[in-house]
């Protein structure tokens, strides 16, 4: 099927940043590809650069990066010459390179680099993170009001960092001004090394304490480091007597992080401090069959209650297993799931 022209593009979809030209793009692979295939391998992917004829999009999965490049990258590039009449170069890169090009990049003031999957209404809410989804939703509303620090902590892959991705994008559409940084705990301590490094010390402490929301994903990682803590002390300091909102999460709560320093954990336990816990079994079932349902996988009620049966510790698992089902509904054409499959995918 030939690519719609331009002009229908652009009336569909005005051209004025580089996300609506990937949108698209989308758009135009469609008459391409299925929903299903769209939704696998491209559902992850944001743009990290449009310019002079580049385009650098970024996935967080190396496999959905390897079958981009080699099944549908000649796809993207048709999509790009349609829309601007001009070939295109297309870079498909990973979580160390996007990490590498932040590093040699100024902080922006009105972008944040999240995805935009994560959001409030996506989130699922049980008994089990209902506290923690309503902290950050009345952050998210009202800044550096009550909930300063607001400090997350669980075990990985119960939504932690989804709830800091859904601040950011929460307030980067009310507050457009904001200046919104992201990090994580390992990479704060990698960009002081660099910035120590390079004689950029000004430079990394501007980036950090001119925030207005300051946003540390697994802050566990600082403890034991004397310099990195040094550093975060400062920074939260300013950024706390400022008025400027500071969100962190981490794996454990700040008493039982045995190498953090006693002003840090007084200063982190002087907030809001959350947990949040595995989900139970009805919660389990929501989260399946809403994923499911945006993922565009037919899961049977059967199914659905295997999976929640027996996956009952870690969303990320489940996520695992339904991204499974998806590339097995796309690479073998099928349209329905047979229960032997989601059982061995289960089990795997």
């Amino acid at each position: 099927m030939p690519l719609r022209r331009q002009k229908e593009i652009k009336e569909d979809l005005p051209l004025n940043s580089a996300s609506d030209v990937w949108q698209a793009v989308l758009k135009l692979l469609e008459q391409h590809l299925s929903p299903t295939a769209i939704s696998t391998w491209f559902s992850d992917c944001q743009v990290v650069e449009l310019l002079d004829n580049r385009l650098i999009l970024h996935t967080p999965s190396e496999f959905s990066q390897n079958i981009i490049m080699t099944r549908y990258l000649d796809l993207v590039k048709d999509a790009l010459k349609e829309i601007f009449a001009a070939d295109f170069d297309v870079q498909v890169i990973g979580d160390e390179e996007l990490a590498r090009r932040i590093n040699r990049q100024p902080p922006l003031r009105q972008e944040f680099l999240g995805s935009d999957q994560f959001t409030f209404d996506k989130f699922v809410v049980g008994p089990t993170n209902r506290i923690a989804y309503a902290a950050a939703l009345a952050v998210s509303q009202n800044p550096a009001t009550k909930y300063n620090p607001l400090f997350i902590y669980g075990d990985s892959g119960l939504g932690k960092t989804h709830l800091l991705y859904s601040i950011a994008n929460a307030l980067r559409i009310s507050r457009p001004d904001f200046r919104i940084v992201y990090i994580k705990g390992d990479d704060f301590t990698n960009e002081l090394i660099n910035a120590i490094q390079t004689g950029s010390n000004s430079e990394f402490r501007e980036k950090f304490r001119m925030a207005d929301l300051l946003l540390v994903d697994d802050i566990q990682f600082i403890a034991g480091k004397i310099q990195t803590q040094e550093e975060f002390f400062h920074t939260f300091n300013a950024l706390y007597e400022s008025g400027r909102q500071i969100v962190l999460t981490s794996d454990r709560a700040p008493k039982d992080m045995l190498r953090l320093e006693d002003r840090l954990k007084s200063r982190f336990e002087g907030g809001l401090m959350v947990d949040v816990q595995p989900p139970d079994y009805e919660t389990r079932v929501a989260i399946l069959k809403n994923k499911a349902a945006r993922m565009g996988i037919p899961l049977a009620e059967e199914a659905c209650i295997y999976i929640a049966e027996n996956i009952k510790s870690n969303i990320r698992q489940i996520e695992g297993i339904l991204k499974k089902i998806q590339a097995y509904l796309e690479l073998e054409r099928a349209e329905n799931l047979d229960m032997d499959l989601v059982e061995n995918i289960t089990k795997e």
